[in-house]
């Protein structure tokens, strides 16, 4: 084959420190747009942004070259840096160490961005821990429960 041609689609989850609640109404849109304004920036395309005050959902399509590593350091990082520059009182923000990262399929990108775009009327029937432990589970990935939301 004389070319490479991929498809890859990634949904990442990643919460505030202890899940503080910090991502305020007043400037989710903003944080969230920054958030898509970095994949571009490093030739990601962010298909949809989204959350609550203590945590995040990306959609994003990615070439090979990116880690799924390296796609989560460059939107915590300059994420963090931008919200402690653009927005004195936050100093203390901070990204929970830890993420979650799951393959999205084609087929399945419509579902996802409908999900991350409904995420307030989502969190009135489940919490973010119960989220995240079916997300966990629905994709097949071992973890340990005492770890999990660390």
């Amino acid at each position: 084959m004389a070319n490479s041609y991929s498809s890859l689609f990634y949904h990442i989850v990643f919460s505030t420190k202890h899940r503080q609640k910090l991502i305020h109404r007043e400037i989710e849109n903003r944080v969230w747009a920054y958030i898509g304004d970095i994949a571009r920036t490093h030739d990601m395309s962010a298909l949809q942004v989204g959350g609550m005050e203590d945590h995040v959902h990306t959609l994003l399509r990615a070439k090979p070259v990116h880690s799924p590593s390296q796609i989560v350091q460059h939107l915590k990082g300059e994420s963090s840096r931008w919200i402690h520059t653009e927005f004195a009182d936050m100093r203390v923000f901070a990204w929970q160490d830890g993420y979650g990262i799951f393959s999205v399929s084609k087929s399945k990108v419509p579902d996802v961005i409908d999900y991350i775009r409904t995420q307030r009327e989502h969190h009135e029937k489940e919490s973010f821990e119960e989220e995240y432990e079916r997300s966990m589970k629905l994709h097949g990935v071992e973890y340990d429960e005492k770890y999990l939301l660390d």
